[in-house]
């Protein structure tokens, strides 16, 4: 199981409710009481008239082999009509799988650029994964500057641990980039308040 109901719940929460063919909370309460067959007749016809959270459900579904046969094929597919309408979890999922090739060549070029939206749209998850990542210092990619910067937006989302590798990666910054990274932080926060405030 690569994704849990808990993460799929919050993430179909980001999106508000469209009216479709299906009925969207039926196939969720179907979904998370384990009546996969109800989901996927509730979520397909909503999924085909583009709707990003039947969309992304399915990705979930076939991304997992949760009541279908486990296909990445399809859970890229719909992730990435979903991730295409600004699904911020539906991003997480497709920079998740360029990372480790799943379905797809791997590369960390994809999987930054989709994390980086999908972190933008406020998913802790990817947050943390760009903090990791530009905080590898073996790496040609090393960014302490960003890694700050995402650590201490994923402190601000609510996670308990970012702040002290937030303080971690401080030590190789000098106190101008520190400041810089702190405007960023600022910056992001002014803009996505409504985000912040769901916290």
């Amino acid at each position: 199981m690569r994704y849990t109901h808990a993460a799929l719940t919050a993430a179909f929460m980001l999106i508000a409710p469209v009216a479709l063919g299906g009925d969207f909370q039926k196939g969720r309460d179907a979904y998370d009481s384990g009546d996969y067959e109800m989901a996927l007749a509730e979520w397909q016809p909503l999924a085909d008239a583009g709707d990003a959270r039947g969309q992304f459900g399915l990705g979930q579904m076939y991304g997992n082999g949760f009541g279908v046969d486990m296909d990445d094929a399809l859970a890229i597919k719909w992730y990435g009509l979903a991730a295409e309408q600004g699904h911020g979890q539906a991003q997480c999922n497709l920079a998740v799988m360029y990372q480790n090739g799943w379905g797809l060549p791997q590369s960390d070029v994809e999987a930054v650029k989709m994390y980086t939206l999908s972190a933008e749209n406020g998913v802790l998850e990817a947050m943390l994964a760009l903090g990791r990542y530009y905080s590898m210092d073996f790496s040609e990619d090393y960014d302490p500057l960003q890694a700050y910067k995402w650590y201490g937006l994923a402190s601000l989302m609510g996670d308990v641990d970012a702040g002290s590798r937030r303080g971690d990666v401080a030590k190789a910054l000098s106190v101008e980039q520190v400041t810089e990274a702190n405007g960023l932080i600022e910056v992001w926060s002014r803009n996505n308040a409504e985000l912040l405030a769901k916290q």
